[in-house]
């Protein structure tokens, strides 16, 4: 039995405010669940980070109040969170008064999802998430699929389906696959169950999906290992999905503007055939020579 853990970054509006839209399913055998998640945890309390979401967007911002805080890098954990507490409630306070609303609203918003974080400066953050990376990359036993998709080239009427359900459609056939490839040698069926992050806009439709998949099959495959719809759960109560999180945020981020840090780390659990990269697709222009191309083309 297998679970693959899934979470989207980016916009599937078109064109939205990101040029891609990245769906990615990290895949775990379920006997070595307990074993991840506990590396995960250790990592998290190294950081003060024991019951906090990793939300790798917010948190590799930069927070411009640790800037206007004198020597905030050299004082302890407690005295930063003091600080930057104190600097927000005032912050929050002038913009109150300002009669200013939607910067208020939105300042407020970026301190809620920030607030977990205050304590570390953005290099330990970086350092943190790149541990984070490290740790995945180690997983022999996982695999990673996704589907980067360059909207620009996207044509939703040629596609018959929106950007977001193409992506899942791609990610649930990868996972199919890999399920059937990996049957064991004496009939054993290897099977598995979706895990996504709670949004009751995308379980309403990618559950849909999911029983149409599972009735017609996809545009690939027919979809016979993966069981039940998709299991919805809260990302802040559960560390996998906030792996999907890293992995969907590095892609983007690689395909976008070509940021390696994270992504190379990523890239190493991409499921492969042979020295093909199967797992991992960019959708863009059909010249393209990025790393998930030019993997997707080797023979």
């Amino acid at each position: 039995m297998y679970l693959c853990y899934i979470d989207e970054s980016g916009t599937s509006d078109i064109p939205g405010n990101t040029s891609h839209f990245v769906l990615a399913g990290l895949s775990l055998p379920i006997w070595h669940w307990r074993d991840a998640d506990r590396e995960i945890t250790i990592i998290k309390r190294r950081y003060g980070l024991d019951n906090a979401e990793i939300h790798t967007a917010w948190m590799l911002r930069k927070y411009l109040e640790q800037t206007r805080i004198n020597n905030f890098n050299n004082l302890s954990r407690i005295q930063r969170e003091s600080e930057v507490r104190r600097y927000r409630t005032r912050e929050l306070l002038r913009l109150q008064n300002s009669n200013n609303s939607r910067t208020y609203h939105q300042t407020r918003k970026n301190y809620a999802k920030t607030e977990a974080y205050i304590h570390m400066t953005l290099q330990e953050r970086q350092n943190f998430l790149a541990e984070i990376a490290d740790c995945v990359s180690r997983w022999g036993f996982a695999r990673l699929f996704a589907e980067c998709i360059d909207k620009i080239y996207f044509d939703p009427q040629r596609a018959q389906s929106p950007v977001d359900e193409q992506a899942f459609e791609q990610v649930i056939s990868r996972f199919e696959q890999y399920l059937q490839n990996t049957d064991d040698t004496n009939g054993q069926r290897n099977y598995g169950l979706i895990v996504h992050d709670n949004n009751e806009t995308v379980e309403k439709k990618h559950t849909q999906l999911m029983r149409e998949f599972q009735w017609k099959g996809t545009l690939w495959t027919r979809i016979e290992r993966i069981i039940e719809t998709p299991l919805f759960v809260d990302s802040q109560l559960t560390s996998m999905v906030q792996i999907a999180d890293l992995c969907s945020y590095s892609l983007r981020r690689f395909v976008e503007n070509g940021e390696t840090t994270l992504f190379n780390k990523i890239y190493t659990r991409a499921d492969r055939n042979r020295r093909r990269v199967v797992g991992v697709r960019h959708f863009t222009d059909a010249g393209c020579q990025c790393a998930i191309c030019k993997g997707h083309r080797v023979a």
